[in-house]
């Protein structure tokens, strides 16, 4: 379950997180390796993508009733995987041990047990209980599953591991699974987040809006300059596109709720939505959709909107097919409109904006065109077409990912900068070699810190 989504070479979408563990491993992102992905429209209802596609929009009583085929279609992917690749990490989702899901589970130990795998558990011991939440993990476990764990891991343990004495030997003599590694909580990582749960840790910071741009264009260099808000609707979706941003050294990434929140920041961010119409409403109800839009007419701050904030930008939004509330408001910054159709546009595209090259992905079903009396003018374009439409200052486009195009990132900061009087000093590290230096992080960790031996021997490979 996740709104962090992405697509393959082959078209597909897939899980954002899935896609960076792909990378991580330097093989190329698959849909067999999320073959159900679940992307929640409201607390009760959800788009099921099943083997990369739009498969239907469920109630959690319907998906229920559909797992015991969409169960065979994972069979069916991971025995793709096996036949592919040398060694297949799956990975579970929520808890094996949820004894009133157990029954037609198909994201945890069944799919072990179909697939004849040996199992590790992984426990948070930051969460606290940590002992207890693993023992009692497998106490109840029915026995044909118990037999699978071969393994604990305890991940993100803050000090030293000695401090935790024999309690993982005598976790061992209870239940008779060794504790393979304690893993430290690596605090400078931060890798593709899979849902929205993650954004709850994410700064929610208010303004100081009594501070300019030229306060701190005198600033040390390690100083952040350039101040981002992105607004935290409540089905905010992909926003690791803004991971790129934030780690730029001079970029102050803040997720904002409320229009304390926002202040005065120099570009705001409206990211993609699974619920555009809803969002949009829940920005109204909070005054977020006049900030946002005072803020940009009198040039306060450069606005930027991708995918779903793209399309509340313009004049309307015609869907009956997310929300089905049929024709809405936007908020007008834009001279465009955009009708949602049943077919999802899924592609890997490459084009050209602020002289610059740029690539990323596109995922939406709402088409966004530009009113035939309009106004704005074409900003991105791909293969000669626009793709992104501005207007003083606010600008859209349908492409996620943007933000990972190293000289395109640098050009748009740099006119950010140059229009609200900061100082900008990119980061010379490309943002592929950022996120390799993470994976080599988290790698180097587990390397360090667990019982390789018994791991490969518990998949294995001698």
């Amino acid at each position: 379950m996740a709104l962090n989504s992405a697509v393959t070479l082959s078209g597909h979408e897939i899980g954002r997180a899935q896609f960076s563990q792909a990378q991580a491993a330097g093989v190329e992102a698959t849909v067999d390796m999320n073959p159900v992905l679940i992307k929640p429209t409201s607390d009760t209802d959800a788009q099921v993508v099943v083997n990369g596609r739009p498969y239907a929009t469920m109630s959690a009583a319907e998906y229920h009733k559909h797992k015991p085929e969409l169960f065979e279609m994972v069979l069916d992917s991971l025995a793709r995987l096996r036949r592919t690749f040398d060694a297949v990490v799956a990975e579970g989702a929520g808890s094996p041990a949820e004894i009133n899901l157990a029954p037609t589970d198909i994201v945890n130990l069944r799919v072990a047990e179909r697939g004849g795998m040996n199992a590790i558990v992984v426990g948070d011991i930051d969460l606290g209980g940590v002992f207890a939440s693993l023992y009692g993990t497998v106490a109840l476990l029915p026995t044909e599953q118990r037999r699978l764990v071969r393994g604990f891991v305890i991940n993100k343990f803050r000090g030293d591991p000695q401090l935790l004495g024999d309690a993982t030997a005598d976790l061992e003599k209870r239940c008779g699974i060794p504790t393979i590694g304690v893993l430290p909580m690596l605090e400078d990582v931060h890798i593709d987040t899979e849902d929205s749960v993650a954004l709850r840790d994410m700064p929610i910071v208010a303004s100081d809006t009594d501070r300019d741009c030229t306060h701190r264009a005198g600033a040390h260099p390690s100083t952040a300059q350039l101040n981002v808000a992105v607004i935290a609707y409540p089905c905010l979706s992909n926003f690791t596109d803004l991971d790129p941003l934030a780690n730029e050294g001079d970029v102050s990434l803040r997720f904002v709720r409320s229009v304390r929140e926002l202040g005065h920041p120099d570009l705001i961010v409206l990211g993609g939505s699974k619920a555009t119409a809803a969002d949009l409403e829940w920005m109204r109800t909070r005054g977020l959709d006049q900030a946002v839009a005072t803020a940009a007419r009198k040039r306060r701050s450069v606005l930027l909107g991708i995918c779903g904030g793209y399309q509340m930008l313009g004049r309307t939004i015609d869907d009956d097919v997310e929300s089905r509330l049929g024709v809405v408001e936007g908020m007008g910054l834009l001279d465009v409109e955009t009708r949602f159709e049943h077919d999802k546009m899924l592609a890997h595209v490459s084009g050209t904006a602020f002289g610059a090259a740029v690539t990323g992905y596109q995922i939406h079903h709402g088409r966004v065109r530009r009113k035939p009396d309009g106004t704005a003018t074409p900003w991105l374009w791909f293969n000669q077409e626009p793709d992104g439409w501005c207007a003083d200052e606010v600008y859209g486009t349908t492409l996620h990912g943007l933000f990972e195009s190293d000289d395109f990132r640098r050009a748009f900061l740099t006119h950010v900068a140059t229009l609200n009087g900061c100082r900008y000093d990119p980061d010379p590290v490309p943002f592929s070699e950022r996120r390799q230096r993470q994976f080599d992080a988290v790698a180097d960790a587990m390397e360090e810190c667990l019982d390789m031996s018994t791991l490969l021997e518990i998949m294995g490979i001698s």
